[in-house]
């Protein structure tokens, strides 16, 4: 189904509770702030009332992306060893072959992707390279990721919990 939004349990959860927020307090609260906006007149130089729309529209939005996340929601399970191949919800460590930093990562969907908490999507350059890769510590693979910087190299190494 090309609508569905993969995502971890918990990133549903997450989706819902901002969802929640958006329609309960937030939607409100604007819906307060245009009311008294209107109360005090001339809505042409208005700037409170201005203000307070472009608020409404993006929450109204934001609540309409929301809705169609939950309803196309289909949920991944988050696995980490004993992996034989990279998927959705699988957590990897990637290790620079030059550098031999190592990073990781959980593969997510695009929903919930968060690359400063470690949460990659599997459409980026990386999620995309490591996804249905093998992984194996005795011979771990190395696949080639374009970044900006130029080519990086990384070694796909079993998550250790």
């Amino acid at each position: 189904m090309a609508n569905e939004t993969l995502i971890t349990a918990e990133g549903l959860e997450k989706l819902k509770s901002e969802l929640n927020e958006l329609k309960s307090v937030r939607r409100i609260a604007v819906s307060q702030r245009i009311k008294e906006a209107i109360a005090l007149g001339d809505l042409s130089e208005n700037s409170e009332y201005d203000d307070a729309k472009n608020e409404q529209a993006f929450i109204e939005g934001r609540i309409a992306e929301l809705e169609n996340k939950v309803r196309t929601a289909k949920i991944i399970e988050e696995t980490t060893g004993g992996i034989a191949r990279v998927r959705l919800g699988s957590k990897v460590i990637l290790e620079d072959v030059e550098t031999k930093d190592r990073f990781e990562y959980t593969v997510v969907g695009t929903a919930e992707a968060d690359p400063f908490n470690n949460r990659i999507s599997n459409e980026s350059p990386v999620g995309a390279a490591i996804l249905g890769q093998n992984v194996d510590k005795k011979n771990p693979v190395i696949v080639s990721v374009k970044a900006p910087v130029g080519e990086v190299q990384y070694r796909i190494l079993p998550f250790e919990a």
